[in-house]
């Protein structure tokens, strides 16, 4: 018969059990590199902008002069003086009406649907060589300059949280952003599809050194 001293110990391990597995269920597992996020590093990444009406625009405004003074210091060198593109190098005005053409120019006028789109990818990726060291301001007097080259915005525009959604872009009511189309067009089947005595093997891998002869350790699975 078990003393009262071994069933106690015996509950305590069932408890210390318990405990453990109810631990173990609840944490994710660790795989003894990396750490948690902390909320600064979180806020670095979490920088974006929504396109439609400006959600997550930070503070700040910029002018079209400002703009022009930033662009060509920063941009110029790649997207040409006046946005007309160098070499290879993006277009970023221009192209309107060209879109159906058989070769399209989509740039800011004539493509972008939304200006606030432009604001969050000048600042997540501009300027090429060293993006994210632009300020808030001039990421605005960028757009806002940006926006002026392509006639959206007269030459006093004040580029900022506020005023960026309310820019209607030429190409703005040209998206479909439902597709009406199905994924696919066959007819769904999901029992007896095929009718096994039809099915054929026109060719394996077998002989040709593709794959290993046997599964196993690594030290058996050798090619023929």
């Amino acid at each position: 018969m078990y003393s009262s001293r071994k069933i106690g110990l015996l509950l305590v391990a069932v408890v210390l059990a318990a405990a453990c597995a109810r631990a173990s269920a609840a944490e994710p597992g660790h795989f003894g590199y990396g750490s948690v996020a902390t909320p600064a590093q979180i806020a670095g990444w979490d920088i974006d902008a929504r396109g439609e009406d400006g959600t997550g625009l930070p503070p700040g405004k910029g002018t079209v002069d400002r703009g022009a003074d930033v662009y060509a210091e920063q941009c110029a060198a790649c997207h040409g003086t006046f946005g007309e593109g160098e070499g290879r190098f993006p277009k970023l005005v221009g192209g309107v009406g060209s879109l159906r053409d058989e070769r399209p120019e989509p740039t800011v006028g004539s493509y972008w649907p939304f200006a606030p789109t432009l604001w969050d990818y000048i600042n997540r990726a501009m300027p090429m060589p060293a993006p994210h060291t632009l300020s808030s301001d001039d990421v605005y007097a960028l757009t806002a300059y940006i926006l002026s080259l392509n006639d959206l915005v007269p030459a006093e525009f004040v580029a900022d949280r506020n005023s960026l959604p309310k820019v209607k872009m030429r190409n703005r009511d040209n998206f479909i952003w439902t597709d009406p189309r199905p994924d696919t067009t066959a007819k769904p089947c999901m029992n007896a599809c095929v009718n096994a005595a039809d099915v054929r093997i026109a060719s394996t891998a077998e002989g040709r050194n593709l794959t290993p002869r046997t599964t196993g350790p690594l030290d058996t699975m050798q090619p023929k």
